[in-house]
């Protein structure tokens, strides 16, 4: 009996990866889905508009940049909106008890001592929501994941491509962690637009 070339196409819907946020990280994003959706998308469409009115669309700049801008609008508002469906929000500052107060999950600010012997810091976050600046880092990093579910005193093994470092857990807590909100763009708004017409 010959065996199937290829697998059948499963027609099942893939299982949502869930995206695990903090209420500030959702924010931000509902934020700038607001502000594309409602600013700079009606913006650039007007643009748009008074753009092809303007002649040979082909050589028009403002109407070949405004397109390409809409496009990019719309892939980010898409982007955003799939985003902001599959969030599960997980507040930091909620109250934990048991060991859900001591170990690490997603939200936990964790101080752990290197196989060096230094100290850091690192908060885990939503993959939206990284920093490394502040030592945010997506609950999906290697890191992240080596942390998981251990507590103060454990020692856990964080694997690397091509290396391995003992970790060793000295504090796990459970506080807000900032996240910048979103700031709309510099110019965001500043395509020229249609000149009034006057009346009389």
């Amino acid at each position: 009996m010959k065996r199937p070339l290829r697998r059948p196409v499963d027609d099942t819907p893939a299982v949502k990866l869930k995206n695990y946020i903090t209420p500030s990280g959702l924010q931000r994003l509902k934020d700038e889905h607001r502000f594309l959706l409602m600013r700079e998308r009606p913006a650039v469409t007007q643009v748009v508009a008074w753009a092809a009115g303007n002649g040979d669309r082909s050589e028009n700049a403002d109407y070949q940049y405004g397109k390409r801008r809409l496009r990019e609008i719309d892939r980010r508002i898409r982007f955003l909106t799939k985003r902001i469906d599959a969030a599960e929000v997980v507040d930091p500052e909620a109250p934990r008890s048991g060991r859900a107060a001591t170990m690490v999950f997603f939200g936990a600010t964790v101080r752990y001592l290197t196989g060096s012997g230094s100290e850091r810091v690192v908060s885990i976050v939503g993959t939206d929501e990284v920093d490394v600046h502040r030592n945010y880092i997506s609950f999906v990093s290697p890191l992240a994941r080596a942390l998981m579910k251990s507590g103060p005193g454990d020692k856990v093994v964080l694997r690397a491509p091509g290396s391995t470092e003992k970790l060793e857990i000295l504090e796990v807590r459970y506080e807000r962690i900032p996240v910048d909100p979103f700031i709309e763009p510099p110019g965001a708004q500043s395509a020229p637009k249609a000149p009034a017409v006057s009346e009389g």
